[in-house]
């Protein structure tokens, strides 16, 4: 499994420049809010998925005043060799993602290739924003798992554009033109359907597996699929909607409307959920995400947990630290803003860990 020996970040949010190594198993990092105890997950993210988990715009990747940021990763890979990954990204809108000094031809080639999986408090998003958020989500967990996935995903993106261009043209309708880019959509989006649909099936009972351990409730939690493609192809679709899309401009059916509706004993958990309820839900599903990309993999990804108190109590958190610092589990970033409590649960289950704390973006190891 890939264990992260050491990173360099540099003006990357408040953090200026830092060189940190890291322990194989558990890593606390400790520090009030807004001293930059997220920003080191987030760095640590960022070279597993070449972007953010928070920011949808680079801009705010930047330390203020700073035209450019980079990140460095010495990782201990599965095949027992080292490697070292780092990406620079510049306020022109340059990004170089390199793996031993070597650029990738595409960046989304790097993709999977440093499994992660994030816990923090922005997840409540997933329940309560569109289901834009819940898409993301799910394409974010199978473009690691599935490299046929993301070119898939790609590729339907671009198509679609093209054919909103096409709408938006009002002037314009070519019968034949519509013709083939629907088709080679229909494909397309047949493959994301299909992937979508076995994902939604296999992470169900590891979903309600974890909410169980996670809540000691007796709710019944799981994930509804919807997508436009359960009712037809997506050329039946286009041609239904073809008079309908030619008023509105652009593409009204698709992929890109599918939906993962969070339900709890069968309603949205969104309405009917309390915000404990919600909260121990968005933790099991990333715990079955975690589970899900494990049995993918053969190993574990890297596990971020950022800030888990604001979501659970600390008996909660105590029983889950016990259960992923176990021989199943890989390498685990924890972060609190309670140095004592943290302290004081990870010390009780391994002797094998590091402490951090951090202040205005400075970190010092314990």
């Amino acid at each position: 499994m890939p264990v992260l020996e050491k990173i360099v970040v540099q003006d990357f949010r408040n953090i200026e420049l830092q060189e940190l190594e890291f322990s194989p198993n558990i890593n606390c990092i400790s520090g009030n809010n807004g001293e930059g105890k997220t920003n080191l997950m987030d760095a640590i993210y960022y070279l597993s998925m070449t972007k953010s988990a928070f920011s949808t715009s680079e801009k705010f990747n930047f330390r203020y005043g700073q035209k450019s940021f980079s990140i460095a990763g010495t990782y201990s890979m599965p095949n027992g060799l080292s490697s070292r990954f780092t990406v620079q990204v510049t306020d022109q809108g340059e990004k170089r993602m390199r793996r031993d000094d070597k650029p990738y031809p595409k960046i989304s080639d790097h993709i999977g290739e440093i499994p992660i999986v994030m816990v923090s408090p922005s997840d409540i998003s997933l329940v309560s924003d569109s289901g834009e958020e819940r898409r993301k989500f799910v394409n974010s967990v199978l473009s690691q798992m599935d490299r046929e996935y993301l070119t898939a995903a790609q590729n339907y993106n671009r198509m679609l554009m093209q054919r909103n261009k096409v709408l938006k043209d009002a002037g314009f309708c070519d019968e034949s033109l519509f013709a083939a880019i629907d088709m080679q959509m229909s494909r397309t989006a047949q493959k994301i359907f299909e992937a979508r649909d076995e994902f939604t099936r296999r992470i169900n009972p590891l979903v309600q597996s974890y909410y169980e351990r996670v809540s000691g409730g007796h709710e019944t939690v799981s994930i509804e699929y919807r997508s436009d493609l359960q009712k037809e192809s997506l050329e039946e679709a286009f041609a239904r909607n073809r008079g309908r899309d030619m008023a509105l401009r652009y593409t009204s059916a698709g992929v890109q409307r599918d939906d993962f509706v969070f339900l709890m004993n069968g309603y949205p958990i969104r309405k009917c959920g309390s915000q404990g309820q919600q909260k121990s839900f968005l933790v099991s599903l990333k715990f079955a995400q975690y589970e899900l990309m494990k049995e993918n993999y053969g190993f574990a990804p890297i596990l971020l947990l950022d800030d888990l108190f604001d979501k659970l109590d600390m008996t909660r958190v105590s029983n889950l630290l016990k259960m992923v610092a176990g021989n199943d589990f890989g390498q685990i970033f924890l972060s609190d803003s309670n140095k004592v409590r943290i302290t004081g649960i990870v010390d009780s289950i391994t002797a094998d860990r590091a402490y951090f704390e951090t202040s205005s973006g400075s970190f010092t190891r314990l």
